[in-house]
């Protein structure tokens, strides 16, 4: 019986050292990929982009990221988190820096597509990374708290972006050049400091005692030897599962919804506004979406985590951005835009506090870093579709398409059921 000192010592030594940082790098992480739309307010005029462009331009990213989130994947479970994530960062935040010279369209296809490049497996790595850290029954409050990055950096993106779109302007450069530049740098930074910082699993971490080390090893180990008992424990016989695929499918068509208003929020709201003359009134108007957000997507991945429900979680959270996507087709005003996107966040971003910690319980360890970033790479297709719907379609007929893409996730949810294992392994365990 282990000491409940230690339990809960090594519980909170856990928290306190890896979630925050995760949380930062992904808040970094978050604003590189969807500054773009901050940009377009200045942007497009400069390089004479077309909103079709745009879009292209706003989802171009996910194309490299697609085809490079597996190897990427790979190669981190191998190497170690540690050296993986940090060159990730380096070479994302390097790649940033860049596009603020970028000179037409042709340059930012190209950038943008590197950017994807440079970033895949970044946050399929931290998903892995959190499951040699914590345990099935924490792995929602984990991930809730590392998918905060949406928001918050929504949050505070908004108005930083805008701020320097109004007030930077040095060396003759335009401001939203010095936009990508200044918000590039951070990752760079922050890249150099994960070498120092992180640690790759609990048998390596110097600030766990030994006993501590020994308990999470081997509270893990059981999880392990359960899952592989009822999940495939083979790349091959797990790429036959229609479950894989479901999964897949299921988070394609959310992350098509995420994506598409991530990146066109600002300019819905410009396109509306008669009131929001200056950049940053409508970055304090794109915050309250993600303002809302945030204690949706705690307060899911808590309760999901309380009472073992996680699907039903998953359920209701896309019906409430279901309505908000219909919502938003129908009104034309600011302030009920805003209102119907606060819901559709609401929605949205409850729905990413639990899916991850729901994706994990259907891989083993051995099919976990493939898996994961298999799920993650089809998803990224609909990062690349959103904002393609929003750039080719009016504003309303673009919402349905995503209520209705919204409403196909539900279905395939409730077809998505988890194996358990025989009544008598159960009773005999």
């Amino acid at each position: 019986m282990t000491d409940p000192a230690v339990v809960q010592s090594a519980t909170r030594k856990r928290m306190v050292r890896i979630l925050p940082f995760v949380l930062i790098l992904y808040i970094i992480a978050y604003i590189d990929r969807v500054n773009m739309g901050f940009a377009a307010l200045e942007m497009n005029a400069d390089l004479a982009l077309t909103a079709e462009v745009f879009g292209l331009l706003s989802g171009f990213f996910f194309i490299g990221y697609f085809f490079f989130e597996i190897p990427s994947n790979m190669i981190m479970h191998k190497v170690g988190a540690r050296i993986w994530i940090a060159r990730i960062m380096i070479s994302w935040g390097i790649v940033g820096i860049l596009t603020g010279f970028a000179q037409n369209a042709g340059h930012l296809y190209i950038l943008r597509f590197l950017l994807g490049v440079a970033e895949a497996g970044f946050f399929p790595g931290i998903i892995l990374y959190l499951t040699y850290w914590f345990k099935e029954n924490e792995r929602s409050k984990a991930t809730a708290v590392l998918l905060l990055a949406l928001p918050i950096g929504g949050l505070f993106g908004a108005p930083i972006s805008t701020w320097i779109l109004d007030h930077i302007a040095w060396a003759g450069l335009a401001s939203w050049r010095w936009m990508f530049i200044l918000e590039g740098i951070p990752a760079v930074i922050l890249g150099i400091v994960v070498l120092f910082y992180l640690t790759n699993r609990p048998s390596d971490a110097k600030w766990l005692t030994e006993e501590e080390k020994n308990w999470i090893e081997g509270e893990l180990e059981k999880e392990r030897s359960e899952n592989s008992r009822v999940n495939k424990v083979s790349k091959k016989e797990m790429l036959k599962d229609a479950t894989v695929w479901k999964l897949s499918a299921f988070y394609f068509v959310v992350y098509t919804g995420v994506y598409g208003l991530s990146f066109w929020i600002p300019t819905i709201i410009k396109s509306l506004s008669e009131t929001a003359t200056t950049n940053l009134e409508i970055g304090w108007l794109a915050m309250l979406p993600p303002l809302v957000a945030i204690p949706s997507m705690l307060f899911v991945g808590w309760n999901a985590d309380r009472i073992g429900k996680h699907k039903e979680h998953l359920f209701y959270s896309l019906i409430i951005a279901l309505i908000g996507f219909i919502g938003c087709a129908l009104v034309d005003t600011v302030p009920l835009m805003v209102i119907m996107l606060m819901l559709t966040s609401i929605g949205l971003y409850g729905f990413t506090g639990c899916f991850f910690a729901y994706m994990t319980f259907f891989f083993t360890e051995s099919t976990a870093p493939v898996g994961i970033a298999l799920v993650n790479s089809f998803a990224a297709l609909g990062g690349f579709v959103g904002p393609t719907i929003l750039g080719m379609f009016t504003l309303s007929s673009g919402m349905f398409l995503l209520a209705g893409l919204i409403a196909l996730g539900i279905i395939i949810l409730l077809t998505t059921k988890r194996r358990e294992l025989p009544i008598e392994e159960t009773t005999s365990s």
